[in-house]
């Protein structure tokens, strides 16, 4: 799945008030700006810290604060607003095109056009590319990032015909380990996608997560149109969506269903969990699967819970464990491929320490607890907590390096896991290599589909092609 940038960019869809009023909603994202930023609702009874807008194409830099309602709430929209029209003249927006905010410091923010109408001028597929295996079957992969789910299909046998990501680090780490048959652009700007036996993709779940706001017109829910319009050109024999739990329970589920069904799909979503598949981890995802071959076939579970053994499944083994997963590893991390370690306060040091086996941030002294942890007495027992050597991993995310976000501390040692540490709980081999900085590694990382997960996916799906493309060949067979 493509890259978690939730943090330093915003996507904003323009309506017909915007364009008639001159302004731009903030409306679901004012966790984007510092709390500083905030003023009076009258300037003259306080201007909060200024911001920084630099406006792309024109050159100009804006400087503006956000005012709060007499009530405290934060105003919708930015206080300086003189400038958006120019802004919206200048690159022709129209209703429902989208515009993005990118963070580029504390308090400074490039503003520009990330899809409208007038600007689109489309990536195509490059002619240079190497050739493939006709033995194979073929595979596109959306919001592919690093290229977790294409490294498990290429473990299955399916060759990458296309892929597309928007992030260039994650576009290194592509063709480094899978093919260069990658576009780094956005999805909008594929001007038509081939034909393929599998298409595949994650579009961000931001939109949809339990971890942030379900904003009803984040414009990040309505990525999965480009999706069905990429299925509509390539006509795969399957497709496979991949996201949240949440989607399933979805308006946009629905509309999914309704618009892939028109194509000729017939469709399931189920819930998996990724330690029933040789994940060393529990991490549940959608999978969302069409097929116009067949009905959907969903891949049956290789290892169990083995609080769940029975006489039906004693052949399978145990879910694998942490233990499975990195009690080989150096305990100290020794800087080589990715095993890297932080640079903790000795006041974090001391918080490690206090962490008992299993244990979490309820086990921290009062005196080196957070004054926010003191406060809020439910909820949250997998925050600064240790992995269990003989349970699978929690959910591996992109800030696993930081224990205060979940349960990320190793099982013995007074750390958090190292970056090669959670690749191998996300089920990536050592020889997986990974290129950019330590935050883009661990974004690349904590959104990658597991690939032990996405190879048994692969495989129950090639079965089917296969299975259809010999029948096909039978039949055109008998007919001469």
């Amino acid at each position: 799945m493509s890259g978690n940038v939730a943090n330093r960019k915003r996507l904003i869809s323009i309506t017909k008030g915007n364009i008639k009023n001159g302004h731009i909603y903030l409306s679901g994202h004012h966790d984007f700006f510092p709390k500083e930023c905030y003023g009076k609702s009258n300037q003259k009874a306080g201007q909060g810290k200024l911001l920084n807008l630099f406006l792309d194409g024109i050159g100009d830099t804006v400087q503006t604060d956000i005012s709060i309602d007499r009530n405290g709430n934060p105003r919708n929209f930015f206080r300086k607003r003189d400038w958006v029209a120019r802004f919206f003249q200048k690159y022709r927006i129209q209703e429902g095109d989208v515009v993005a905010i990118e963070k580029i410091g504390r308090y400074s923010y490039r503003l520009y056009p990330f899809e409208t109408q007038n600007m689109r001028t489309g990536a195509e597929v490059s002619l240079h590319w190497p050739p493939l295996d006709p033995r194979k079957p073929t595979a596109i992969d959306l919001f592919a990032g690093c290229g977790g789910f294409s490294y498990g299909l290429k473990q299955a046998g399916f060759e990458n015909l296309l892929s597309v990501e928007w992030d260039s680090a994650c576009c290194e780490t592509f063709k480094k380990n899978i093919s260069s048959r990658i576009l780094n652009c956005a999805i909008q700007e594929v001007v038509n996608f081939p034909e393929c036996d599998l298409l595949v993709g994650g579009p961000p779940c931001q939109g949809f997560s339990n971890l942030g706001e379900k904003l009803p017109n984040d414009p990040r829910r309505q990525l999965w149109r480009h999706f069905i319009r990429a299925v509509k050109e390539a006509y795969p024999l399957i497709f496979i969506m991949e996201n949240v739990p949440p989607i399933i329970k979805s308006q946009e589920y629905q509309e999914i269903l309704k618009e892939s069904q028109k194509l000729g799909y017939i469709i399931e979503g189920r819930v998996l969990n990724t330690a029933f598949y040789g994940v060393p981890q529990q991490r549940k995802r959608a999978i969302i699967i069409g097929s116009r071959i067949g009905p959907p076939a969903f891949p049956k579970p290789t290892h169990i819970d083995p609080n769940e053994k029975n006489l039906y499944n004693t052949e399978l083994p145990h879910w694998r464990t942490v233990q499975d997963a990195i009690g080989d590893m150096p305990r100290k991390p020794d800087g080589h491929n990715w095993h890297i370690g932080r640079n903790p306060t000795a006041k974090s040091q001391k918080r490690y320490r206090c962490i008992p086996p299993g244990g979490n941030r309820w086990d921290l002294p009062q005196e080196l607890m957070p004054e926010c942890w003191k406060r809020k007495t439910k909820g949250g027992t997998d925050l600064f907590g240790r992995l269990f050597w003989d349970k699978p991993s929690v959910t591996i995310r992109t800030e696993f390096y930081k224990p205060e976000k979940g349960r990320y501390l190793h099982p013995v040692e007074h750390r958090p896991i190292t970056h090669r540490e959670a690749a191998r709980l996300q089920g990536f081999e050592d020889s997986f290599e990974f290129i950019g900085k330590k935050i883009e590694v661990g974004i690349q990382i904590g959104n990658a589909v597991p690939p032990p997960f996405a190879c048994q996916i692969g495989l129950t799906v090639k079965k089917q092609i296969d299975n259809w493309k010999r029948n096909q060949n039978d039949v055109r067979k008998s007919q001469l």
